[in-house]
C-alpha cells in the first residue's frame, strides 16, 4: 500500500509539474503569438491558395524556408522593443535621420493600406458566399463598423485576449487537408527538394510568399506590442536571459503556427485546385467555393470562416501598425489602452487606414488581385526595412549589450540577400525578360 502511495504521489507531482509549464507556456504567448497569426491574414490565405492553384505543391518547400528567416528577423524587432521601450519608428526618429524615417514611412503606407483595403474586401467576398442574399458591400461596411467599435472599445489587454483566440480560427486550415485526398509522397518531395522556376509567373508568386510572410508591418507591429505587453507587467522589470527566452519562445511558436497554416493551405489549393485543373483565382470567394464540389460543404465553410476569423485578427494589427507608425513620427499619444479623447490622432489615423481600406471595395479592384499585388509590394519593400532593422539591432548606442549576435546577423544578412534576389529578379522578368 506504501509503494502504490509513493507511486501515486510521484506520479501526481510529475503531473503537476508538466501542468504548471504548460500552463507557463501559454502565458509566455503573447505577442508574437498575436503576429505570427496575422501574418496569415486574407491576404495570406489568397497568395497561397494561388501558389497551390498555379503551381501545385511546387512552393511547399517555401514554408521550411521562411520559417528560420521571419523568426529571427521578429526576434530582432521584439528586442528593439524590450530594450529601448519605444516602436521601431520612435527608435527610428530618436537615434537616426529624419530621411531614413520618411524613407520607412514611404515604403510602409501604401502597402498596408492596400492590405487593409484587400482585407475587408475578402471578408466581405467571403461572408457573401455564406449569405448571398446580403450584397458583398453591405457586409465590407458591417465588418469595418465592428471593427473600429472593437478597437476603440476595448484596451490592449482585452484586445490581445480576443485576439488570441481568434488565432483559433487558424486551426481550421490544418484540418481541412485531411478531408481531401493528397499524394503524401508528392508533398514530402516538394516540401524538401525545392524547385524554381525561372519566369515571371512564378517569380511573381515567390515575391508575394515572401512578401505576405515576411511583412514589413509585421516587423511595427512586434516591436511596439513588446513595449505594450511589457508596460502591462505587474512588475517592472529588468531585460535579461530569462525574459530574452520567454519572448524568443513566443516568437517562434507564433511563426512556426503561421508557417503551419502557410504549409496547410498551399497543400489543400494544390491538392484540390490544381488537380481539378483550376489554376487561376480571381476572387477569395472563388478560392472558397471552389472547394465545395471537390471535397464537399465542411471544407468549403472551414476554409470560408477562416477568411473572416483571420480578417478580425489581422485588420486591427494593420491599422494598429499604421497609427503607431503616424503617432510615434509625429509625437503623438498614442496606445491601444488609451480613450478615444486621450489620443485623438492615435485613433483618427486608426479610423481614417479603415475607411480607406473600405472604399477600396468600391472601386471594382478584384479582391484577390488586391491581395496578391499587396503581398508583391511588401516583398519589393521589405529589404529595406530589414536592412535597417539589422543595422538597428547592431547599434550599441541603441540596444547597448543587447545587439545581435553571430546567428542573428547571418539570417538576417541571409533574408536580406534571398528578399533582394528574389525581388530584383521579378524586376527582371518584368521588365526585361519579357
Amino acid at each position: 500500500m506504501c509503494h502504490f502511495s509513493a507511486y501515486t504521489f510521484t506520479g501526481m507531482n510529475v503531473i503537476t509539474r508538466s501542468s504548471a509549464k504548460i500552463k507557463r507556456f501559454f502565458r509566455i504567448l503573447g505577442p508574437g503569438l498575436i503576429t505570427g497569426a496575422s501574418d496569415d491574414d486574407p491576404s495570406g490565405i489568397a497568395t497561397y491558395s494561388q501558389a497551390g492553384a498555379g503551381f501545385g505543391f511546387t512552393t511547399l518547400w517555401t514554408a521550411l524556408i521562411t520559417f528560420p528567416l521571419m523568426a529571427a528577423i521578429q526576434e530582432m524587432c521584439a528586442r528593439i522593443g524590450m530594450v529601448t521601450q519605444e516602436g521601431l519608428t520612435g527608435t527610428l526618429r530618436k537615434h537616426y535621420s529624419k530621411a531614413i524615417l520618411y524613407l520607412m514611412m514611404i515604403f510602409s503606407f501604401p502597402a498596408i493600406t492596400l492590405n487593409i483595403g484587400a482585407d475587408i474586401q475578402g471578408m466581405g467576398a467571403v461572408a457573401n458566399l455564406l449569405v448571398p442574399t446580403i450584397p458583398t458591400f453591405v457586409f465590407s461596411i458591417v465588418f469595418t463598423g465592428l471593427l473600429i467599435f472593437f478597437i476603440i472599445r476595448f484596451s490592449y489587454q482585452k484586445l490581445g485576449s480576443v485576439l488570441k483566440w481568434l488565432c483559433l480560427s487558424l486551426l481550421l486550415y490544418v484540418v481541412v487537408p485531411f478531408l481531401v485526398h493528397a499524394d503524401w509522397g508528392a508533398v514530402a518531395k516538394s516540401t524538401f527538394i525545392p524547385t524554381i522556376h525561372f519566369n515571371r509567373a512564378f517569380f511573381e508568386i515567390l515575391v508575394a510568399i515572401l512578401g505576405t510572410t515576411i511583412s514589413p508591418y509585421l516587423f511595427f507591429w512586434q516591436t511596439t506590442m513588446e513595449v505594450e505587453d511589457m508596460a502591462h507587467k505587474t512588475k517592472k522589470v529588468m531585460i535579461n536571459k530569462r525574459i530574452l527566452h520567454d519572448m524568443k519562445m513566443d516568437v517562434d511558436f507564433g511563426m512556426l503556427f503561421s508557417n503551419l497554416v502557410m504549409f496547410f493551405i498551399i497543400l489543400t489549393t494544390g491538392a484540390v485546385l490544381y488537380q481539378a485543373g483550376v489554376r487561376q483565382i480571381n476572387t477569395v470567394g472563388e478560392a472558397a467555393k471552389a472547394l465545395e464540389p471537390l471535397t464537399g460543404e465542411l471544407s468549403y465553410l472551414l476554409f470560408a470562416l477562416g477568411v473572416i476569423g483571420t480578417g478580425f485578427l489581422a485588420i486591427p494589427v494593420l491599422a494598429g501598425t499604421l497609427s503607431y507608425i503616424l503617432a510615434e513620427t509625429f509625437g503623438w499619444v498614442e496606445g491601444l489602452d488609451k480613450k478615444f479623447h486621450e489620443a485623438k490622432g492615435f485613433y483618427i489615423t486608426l479610423i481614417i487606414s479603415l475607411l480607406i481600406g473600405l472604399s477600396l471595395d468600391f472601386m471594382g479592384i478584384s479582391p484577390i488581385k488586391a491581395l496578391i499585388y499587396t503581398a508583391i509590394l511588401y516583398g519589393l519593400t521589405a529589404p529595406v526595412m530589414i536592412a535597417i532593422v539589422l543595422h538597428i539591432c547592431n547599434n550599441k548606442n541603441v540596444m547597448g549589450e543587447f545587439t545581435n549576435g553571430r546567428y542573428s546577423n547571418w539570417v538576417g544578412i541571409i533574408t536580406l540577400v534571398l528578399m533582394s534576389v528574389a525581388a530584383v529578379s521579378l524586376l527582371w522578368f518584368t521588365f526585361v525578360s519579357e
